[in-house]
């Protein structure tokens, strides 16, 4: 028994340390990870826009630098891609101004839903380019720790993502109107069960900053309710409407 009881102690000391070591390994890791990482200023970082054959072709979204170059075609010169090397053009990424002040980190006057969808492209750079460093700026001070700035647009686009659920939910509710549109005959919605209505979604002046419509089917018992737009030159109780 009392050899048992040593074998166990001892099974549990060597555990222990095997974690120790594990933990101080991906501490260690970590650490070179971080160290390898290179701070760019603006100037530096506009060098590697893909006009030099010899240097890798970089870009910046929200303070966080990619190395893309294995996507030359797109990213490098003449590429559909190339406004975005060798800067960072956050702002771009959901304005589609890719000109003169739209080439620009800034997001001020952008809605949770768009900060939230250019915190997703940082996402998507993250998954499928090489992670290489961080610009020293907005996003970054000096040190590469994190400003305020990075700060308010991960808690905007955090909030975005909440609201964007809610609204899912409380429009899974009441289910939308089916819709076609050809070129010939225009638009059509309908409903399966009960009628087409348009009705405002409260959530979308969170979510865009705009006040925008949507079509949803409602039963004949619900059509007192407030709010209810009826299709301009549809029936009452049409199933379908033309728009």
């Amino acid at each position: 028994m009392k050899n048992n009881s040593f074998i166990i102690i001892m099974l549990g000391v060597v555990v222990a340390l095997m974690a120790a070591i594990l933990f101080r390994w991906k501490l260690f890791t970590v650490e070179q990870e971080e160290e390898d990482l290179r701070l760019f200023t603006v100037e530096e970082l506009a060098l590697y826009n893909g006009t030099h054959p010899d240097l890798p072709i970089l870009l910046g979204i929200l303070g966080s630098v990619f190395d893309v170059t294995k996507g030359k075609s797109h990213y490098g010169t003449g590429g559909g891609y190339n406004h975005f090397a060798g800067r960072d053009a956050s702002r771009a990424f959901v304005s589609g101004n890719f000109t003169g002040d739209g080439l620009t980190d800034s997001l001020q006057g952008l809605s949770s839903s768009e900060v939230k969808s250019v915190v997703e492209w940082r996402d998507f750079y993250f998954r499928s380019y090489t992670f290489v460093g961080k610009l020293v700026g907005r996003y970054h001070d000096s040190q590469g720790n994190s400003t305020k700035y990075l700060k308010g647009v991960e808690v905007k686009a955090a909030r975005g993502a909440q609201l964007l659920e809610k609204q899912k939910k409380e429009e899974a509710k009441q289910p939308s109107c089916n819709s076609r549109w050809s070129q010939g005959d225009g638009g059509e919605v309908w409903c399966d069960v009960g009628v087409p209505r348009l009705v405002q979604r409260p959530l979308e002046i969170a979510l865009t900053g705009k006040m925008t419509k949507r079509c949803a089917c409602f039963k004949e018992e619900q059509l007192g309710q407030p709010g209810l737009e009826v299709y301009d030159g549809c029936d009452f109780l049409g199933k379908s409407c033309r728009v």
